[in-house]
């Protein structure tokens, strides 16, 4: 098993380093000038002094390297300075968003906060709702619990977040004012009080997101429990004399969990990508905010640099998927 992960880790590297480069010229092909929102009583020869101060003055492959040695060295070395008060980092030029001026990496920190708190609640309530439903109704196919199942599944496939979003806004907020309609970003959670006032405000984003979600686990995790309810080892089992709760929630369990691991694991870098429709709907200063707003401004280095962290966090799960196969089934063997 560590052989086949530091294997993965080293195919990583090239993998990364490529996506990087496709992301980088799909970016550099893309329509939109950075100098479009600059008023137009500036003089093109300011207009060109900004243009060069921003890098883009210089060819491609330069540009590109400079961002290479910015995201996988200088950052790192903001991280480490950050955490133990050191000084690598100090003087060098960071990956700087056109739009702000700023850090990229201190903009994706500031947000990342905010849609932790409400996309990383809504996955985690989704798979401890979905996995429960989807392996009683695998156990207790075409009854009326499956039925019903199968229903609000099918509407939380059905139904897209910009249409359920403002229902539960109009339901929840209009109607009945139970919950605040946009979600307060300066809140500082420090009393009980505030940490209600949280709850409060993240309780219809999550039950958007995890409506959603709940219908894709919950489907993935009966028709795995279907499958393996009718092999033969089932019957072995149940033949020896184990109860039926050992039966199902042990071995039958454990061998439906494979596909669904994938399917969970996979979905994780979703949750620091954000929900850029919820978040847009609710008015969720997160990622997914970020990103649109970055692409409307044709804001290049924060769309590559989100762009590429939502394509690491993809690789890494990846991966930690693939491990995870040969804990939950022993007769998948790596080495």
């Amino acid at each position: 098993m560590l052989t086949f992960t530091i294997r993965r880790l080293i195919i990583a590297v090239p993998t990364l380093l490529f996506i990087s480069l496709v992301i980088f010229l799909l970016l550099e092909l893309a329509p939109g000038d950075p100098m479009a929102q600059v008023p137009l009583t500036v003089p093109p020869e300011v207009k060109e002094k900004m243009r060069l101060a921003l890098g883009l003055g210089e060819p491609v492959h330069i540009r590109f390297w400079k961002w290479l040695v910015q995201f996988f060295w200088i950052e790192p070395q903001v991280l480490i300075d950050h955490i133990f008060g050191t000084s690598f980092s100090a003087g060098d030029l960071r990956v700087i968003s056109w739009q702000t001026r700023s850090p990229v990496m201190d903009i994706v920190v500031q947000r990342l906060p905010q849609t932790l708190w409400v996309v990383g609640t809504a996955y985690i309530v989704a798979i401890l709702i979905a996995l429960p439903i989807g392996i009683y109704s695998a156990y207790r196919q075409y009854s009326w619990f499956d039925q019903m199942g199968t229903f609000v599944s099918m509407v939380g496939f059905s139904v897209p977040p910009f249409f359920s979003g403002v229902l539960v806004i109009v339901i929840f907020s209009v109607q009945l004012g139970w919950f605040p309609s946009i979600y307060d970003t300066t809140l500082e959670v420090n009393s009980w009080e505030t940490f209600v006032k949280q709850l409060q405000q993240m309780v219809m984003p999550v039950m958007v997101l995890a409506l959603q979600i709940t219908a894709q686990l919950s489907r993935f995790m009966r028709a795995s429990m279907l499958d393996n309810l009718n092999q033969d080892y089932v019957r072995t089992a149940r033949a020896k004399g184990l109860g039926e709760y050992t039966v199902v929630m042990v071995h039958v369990l454990r061998n439906s969990m494979i596909p669904v691991v994938t399917v969970i694991a996979l979905g994780i870098p979703s949750i620091f990508g954000g929900a850029i429709i919820t978040e847009q709907v609710f008015k969720v200063n997160g990622i997914g905010q970020l990103l649109i707003g970055a692409i409307q401004a044709n804001d290049l280095p924060m769309v590559q640099t989100l762009t590429f962290i939502f394509a690491v966090l993809i690789v890494l799960f990846n991966l930690i998927a693939d491990v995870l196969y040969g804990i939950l089934d022993p007769r998948i063997r790596y080495d």
